[in-house]
This record gives structure tokens, C-alpha cells and sequence, in this order.
């Protein structure tokens, strides 16, 4: 019988259950979701579609995210820092994305914001992992209990409080837990999930920003 949360395949290998949700997840659970990011330009698409997903189903989000990518400049966050209203209307107009005035103004806001906090620190990824919480902050076991009972973490609520004090918006502790799951700061595989240990093997290789 499967543990709770976990789903065997028809190979025998037990996933999270979510991996079976749309078709499109598959892939993105098993070669995306965890796996370890460093780059500028992707840790700023990572939160702005986070952003984006809030209140809504992530899948939404994944099944609009090439023409988010084609709408926003490729998350060029300096290009995007130069938008203004008749961009703020382009996006408006466009039917490939989420058209949430408030969430395009943000996105907006966040690529000036990464401007700022490249400008002082010289990477924003290096600035965004120093918030990776230590093992003393994991817990022993990943499990289903614990996916429903923490939706944030101490770690999410720092970036998050650190990131709104920089001026970012869209930026709650649950976007930003879910953040840190999508990125590799934190491996919240189940226990049991085949895609575990691989998670972990890559986070161990992972040279940090």
C-alpha cells in the first residue's frame, strides 16, 4: 500500500501523488521541481510566476509559462524595469497570460527591485540563497504530515520580510516557501519519492552562489 501523499507508477517507483495530477507534471516533478537554481534572470522568473500563482492552481501557470516568457522578455528583469503603462496595457491585452493588473504592476516593481539588489550585492541569487535554511531547520522526515501542516517555514518568512523591506511585492512566506521547493533550497520530495535521493545528490553537488 502506498504511504500517504505517494503514488506508485507502472514501473514499480513511488512518486508524490501530485506528480499524477495533470499531464504536464510528470516532467516538471521529475526534472524541475527541486532541482537546484543559480542563475539571476531564472531565480527572477521563479518568483515572479510565483507571484503570479497565488490563489490560483500552479498548473495554470505552468501551461501559460512559454508565453509569460515571450510577454516578459525572457525574464529579463532589466529589460522588464524599463516597462511602462503602454507595456502595462500590452500585457492587459494579451490572452497567453494571467491578465492581473496588480500582478503585472508587481512584476514590474520586482524586476526594479532586482535592479537595486544587484546594483548593492552584485548577484541576486547569491542574495536569495543565504536564505536557505540549515538542517537544524528541516525536518527528520518529509512526509505528508508535514506538507499539510507547514504551507510556510522560518526561512520563508525571513526572505519573505527581507524581500518586502527591499520594496518586493507578491513576495508572502507561502509564495516564498513555494519558491525555495521550486529552486532546491529545500528537497520537499516526499520520503519515498524515487525523485528524492536524486534531489539530494544534486543539492549536495550544488556550488551556491
Amino acid at each position: 500500500m502506498d504511504k500517504p501523499g505517494l503514488t506508485t507508477d507502472e514501473t514499480g517507483q513511488a512518486h508524490c501523488t501530485w506528480r499524477t495530477a495533470a499531464p504536464e507534471y510528470p516532467r516538471y516533478h521529475d526534472h524541475e521541481w527541486g532541482v537546484p537554481v543559480a542563475g539571476d534572470s531564472a531565480l527572477y522568473e521563479k518568483i515572479c510566476l510565483e507571484g503570479f500563482q497565488a490563489g490560483m492552481a500552479w498548473i495554470t501557470i505552468l501551461r501559460k509559462r512559454e508565453q509569460f516568457r515571450a510577454a516578459f522578455d525572457g525574464f529579463d528583469f532589466r529589460r522588464v524595469a524599463q516597462y511602462d503603462e503602454a507595456d502595462i496595457e500590452r500585457l492587459m491585452r494579451d490572452p497567453g497570460i494571467v491578465r492581473n493588473r496588480a500582478k503585472i504592476v508587481s512584476t514590474i516593481n520586482n524586476a526594479r527591485r532586482a535592479c537595486e539588489l544587484v546594483e548593492e550585492t552584485g548577484s541576486l541569487a547569491r542574495w536569495l540563497w543565504a536564505f536557505e535554511p540549515g538542517d537544524e531547520e528541516r525536518p527528520a522526515v518529509v512526509d505528508l504530515a508535514y506538507w499539510t501542516a507547514n504551507p510556510t517555514s522560518p526561512a520563508s518568512v525571513r526572505l519573505s520580510k527581507a524581500l518586502k523591506k527591499r520594496g518586493w511585492t507578491f513576495v508572502g512566506p507561502t509564495t516564498m516557501y513555494a519558491l525555495m521547493q521550486a529552486v532546491g533550497m529545500v528537497n520537499d520530495h516526499l520520503d519515498g519519492c524515487a525523485c528524492r535521493p536524486r534531489i539530494e545528490a544534486l543539492r549536495r553537488q550544488f556550488i551556491r552562489p
